[in-house]
């Protein structure tokens, strides 16, 4: 292999361009290419090569006009990596591969780890309330339904703010004082005696958790492509089940230290594993990097994590593949203006419809399942123990379904599976309300193993925003909108209708069977919009054509040479 310095052409020799002319970027001699085949979203739609890795000579900005008018854009917004941005740049496909394995180790791994540690304090309570933390509090399921509420809703009416602050101060400063601040709370459930003093709790935790999510979703993109993103959102997600069934044996062990001070066992539970996030807390304030270009730290080495050419390899593999992630710099807020034209992206609203409902027919079973299995006899060792098996399963099957999705570049369809697993167990809890507590358990386990098909949604909102703008504000609403979804199934299962919860069941069967037509109408409307899109550019000629990549002034799904995944 060549010298670096000699293969690769320096991106400070662009010079911020004002027009589209050959001289405007060196080192790129190739014909200008069609418009209509100008922007990488359009190629997956045709059947590009996206999948691939290593450079080829021909990508998006071998055209030297559409080059040089993204150089520009860049410039003019500050794109924090823009100094390693090479048209002309050149690597294998082996050193990507490599390089995409020294990133998930850096970059996704710690960002499960710091997933663990909010997940670890979202569903501590559902163990909790096994060691009778309710009647000790002088609450009933209701209570506890309203106190879920109140975190959920605080949760929800902070993602959006919590996003804009982090899209400000930069993610890599603004999560790790979420992580301390919400294990500082959770601490303090220890000293809870009432009621009142749950739900201020509650409220609380959820400001200090709400936009945890999006503004970690938003990082991640900052390292993958569009088509790397939903298995590694996949194994994010893992956090899920992985916490579940370390929490659940944790739990087994620390609600036995009921009586140690006098203390129940729920309190050492929380006591314990705030401080074991607190630690993550600390740590993230050091090992989250801005960017990729932005690794070098007293911590993290004089050097950084990654070499220049490594550097090089990272930004030009990105932005030929979306060179949308380059249109603004990563401390740069998101104004007034911005956040209204991105609430009005309309086209991406199906997307937030979905996220409200479809993971509704898990919630209550989930939440409940340790009570459930209390009511029914069992131990606190035993309830918490029996959760695992399905905790096990949905991680499984969370990421062969994420597989499945990337491998034949399906969405709708891959992840309306969800809904088609949970239909079968729902109908027979429904069915057999008065079935053996084995068979209960073993329906309500297949439930809550169902293929979870978040990592597919969230990946798919990223990639049909389509300007970091638009994401950042479309991954909050994204979030918010599922956290509505949390709000409406926490309130299913009532007082009035336990043990069996026989009503609660029937309604969460009605939701199943609507989802699986809600994502056959998202994929309509996709495909729709599509075919629109294709009638106006194709109605063009390629000069018109080439014209408009370079001068429009619509951004995000808004524009013609974009095309929607589906």
């Amino acid at each position: 292999m060549t010298d670096f310095q000699d293969e690769k052409k320096v991106v400070s020799s662009i010079d911020t361009p004002s027009s589209g002319s050959l001289d405007d970027v060196k080192g790129v001699s190739s014909p200008a290419r069609p418009a209509s085949v100008s922007r990488v979203s359009l190629s997956e739609e045709l059947g590009g090569t996206k999948d691939e890795y290593g450079s080829t000579a021909d990508h998006v900005f071998s055209d030297p006009a559409v080059a040089a008018h993204w150089a520009e854009v860049y410039e003019r917004a500050g794109y924090e990596n823009r100094h390693r941005f090479d048209p002309s740049f050149q690597w294998d496909a082996a050193e990507e591969r490599k390089l995409v394995r020294k990133i998930d180790f850096r970059i996704t791994l710690w960002a499960w780890i710091m997933f663990c540690s909010l997940d670890l304090h979202r569903k501590n309570i559902n163990r909790a309330i096994s060691d009778d933390m309710l009647p000790e509090l002088g609450m009933n399921t209701n209570d506890y339904n309203y106190g879920q509420t109140i975190f959920l809703a605080t949760f929800l009416l902070a993602e959006l703010p919590s996003g804009l602050v982090a899209k400000k101060l930069g993610a890599d400063r603004f999560i790790p004082m979420q992580i301390v601040s919400w294990s500082i709370l959770s601490g303090a459930q220890v000293w809870i005696t009432n009621r009142a003093h749950f739900y201020v709790i509650k409220a609380l935790m959820g400001v200090a958790m709400g936009g945890f999510i999006p503004d970690i979703v938003l990082w991640l993109t900052y390292y993958y492509k569009s088509n790397e993103l939903p298995l590694r959102l996949a194994f994010f997600w893992t956090a899920l089940s992985t916490v579940n069934i370390v929490g659940s044996l944790m739990a087994a062990g620390i609600l036995q230290m009921r009586g140690i001070n006098g203390w129940s066992g729920w309190q050492w539970l929380f006591l314990i594993e705030a401080l074991i996030s607190l630690v993550v807390g600390i740590f993230a304030f050091v090992l989250m990097p801005p960017g990729p270009c932005q690794t070098k730290s007293w911590f993290r080495g004089k050097n950084g994590w990654f070499s220049d050419r490594e550097e090089y390899i990272m930004v030009n593999r990105l932005l030929r593949d979306d060179p949308s992630k380059g249109d603004m710099n990563n401390r740069e807020g998101v104004s007034a203006k911005g956040l209204l034209l991105a609430i009005k992206e309309w086209e991406m609203w199906p997307l937030y419809m979905v996220g409200v409902c479809a993971y509704i027919p898990p919630g209550p079973p989930g939440n409940y399942l340790s009570l459930i299995l209390r009511t029914h006899g069992f131990t606190v060792f035993q309830s918490n123990l029996l959760t695992i098996p399905a905790y096990f399963l949905f991680a499984c099957n969370l990421v062969v379904l994420s597989y499945f999705s990337k491998r034949f570049k399906e969405r709708a369809f891959i992840a309306s599976i969800s809904q088609w697993w949970m239909l079968p167990f729902l109908a027979a809890i429904v069915a057999l309300p008065d079935a053996g507590v084995w068979v209960r358990y073993a329906l309500l386990t297949g439930v809550l193993s169902y293929p979870y098909c978040h990592a597919i949604l969230v990946a798919w909102n990223a990639q049909n925003s389509n300007s970091v703008r638009t994401r950042a504000v479309s991954a909050a609403l994204y979030n918010m909108f599922v956290q509505a979804g949390s709000i409406i199934y926490d309130n299913i299962y009532r007082e009035d209708d336990k043990p069996l919860y026989k009503r609660g069941n029937k309604v969460l069967l009605a939701i199943a069977c609507w989802n699986i037509v809600l994502f056959l109408l998202t994929k309509a409307f996709y495909v729709w919009r599509n075919k629109l899109k294709d009638e106006k550019w194709n109605a063009m000629t390629p000069e018109e054509q080439q014209e408009y990549v370079l001068t429009t002034k619509d951004e995000g799904p808004k524009r013609l040479d974009f095309r929607f995944a589906h």
